[in-house]
């Protein structure tokens, strides 16, 4: 009795807090707060949130796809310039741009799926960058406008020295001065600084401008003609004028950007509201993931 008595408080004494230990898992009688369950509204704010980093991951996709395709047809140009550095191809700014947004509203459809808390955080401190860069562009605007002014005059120039040099710039002034109906900076003279353009050169368009200058671009109304501006530089104001739309594009693009001032403002902003409204769902899901009440 003795030895009993020693050894069964030893044995059994982890027997008994085993079965305490199975006892106060098991019990049913101990209440366990079950986690509190999403609202409908949560599962909406949530659905919602997909939805809309899905659509702007398919914008950014499109836009990436897009930067992809120009850069992949200038290269494969019979004239195209591959000598030309990647970083001067406006093409590669439409890659990028795709890119980050892709990246950034994919962050954003993934964490609102999963409920991933990392990759939504990830997602709103890329949209307060972009939101902090944009007022930082729009104030800048507003605060060095003749710097701007004088900046894109001299990328207007440079644009008409690479003309021929770069397809994608070809193109861009070539718009430009279609849809403006206007001739080079200042006026059509300024063609002149252009090498293939200037009167001493010896090709076939010395003394000429590009058609996108001409009045009358079509012949016969439907066919385009290219050679409409030659030797527009060596005949005189009156039939240059005729011929030519005189008017240089930097007072037309002014012009133009004054009245479009209350388009573009309205843009921005509701780029900016789109942004917000995302961010306020991305940190309502958040906050639910953080309360327990997203479910997988």
């Amino acid at each position: 009795q003795a030895s009993r008595l020693v050894e069964l408080p030893y044995s059994s004494f982890d027997d008994d807090d085993d079965d305490d230990d199975d006892t106060a898992e098991q019990d049913p009688g101990v209440w366990y707060p079950d986690p509190p369950k999403p609202s409908p509204f949560s599962r909406c704010v949530r659905y919602l949130a997909f939805l809309w980093n899905l659509l702007f991951l398919l914008l950014g996709l499109l836009t990436l796809a897009v930067g992809v395709w120009g850069l992949l047809t200038k290269s494969s140009l019979p004239g195209g310039d591959r000598g030309a550095p990647l970083g001067s191809d406006p093409m590669l700014l439409l890659l990028l741009a795709g890119l980050v947004a892709s990246a950034v509203s994919l962050a954003g459809c993934l964490g609102a799926l999963r409920a991933n808390p990392c990759l939504l955080r990830f997602f709103l401190g890329a949209l307060l960058v972009f939101g902090g860069l944009e007022l930082l562009g729009g104030l800048l605007l507003l605060l060095l406008r003749r710097r701007l002014r004088d900046a894109l005059r001299a990328l207007l120039l440079l644009c008409l020295l690479r003309y021929q040099e770069d397809p994608d710039l070809q193109f861009l002034v070539d718009e430009v001065q279609r849809s403006l109906q206007c001739c080079g900076l200042e006026s059509y003279r300024d063609w002149e600084s252009n090498l293939y353009f200037n009167c001493s050169s010896p090709g076939v368009q010395a003394c000429g401008v590009p058609a996108s200058c001409c009045r009358q671009p079509l012949q016969g109304g439907s066919v385009p003609n290219a050679q409409c501006g030659f030797g527009a530089l060596a005949l005189g104001p009156a039939a240059a004028a005729a011929l030519l739309h005189t008017g240089g594009c930097a007072a037309a693009m002014a012009a133009g950007l004054r009245g479009q001032a209350g388009a573009i403002a309205a843009g921005a902003v509701t780029l900016l509201l789109l942004e917000a409204v995302g961010a306020l769902m991305a940190m309502r899901v958040l906050r639910d993931i953080t309360a327990g009440r997203v479910w997988q």
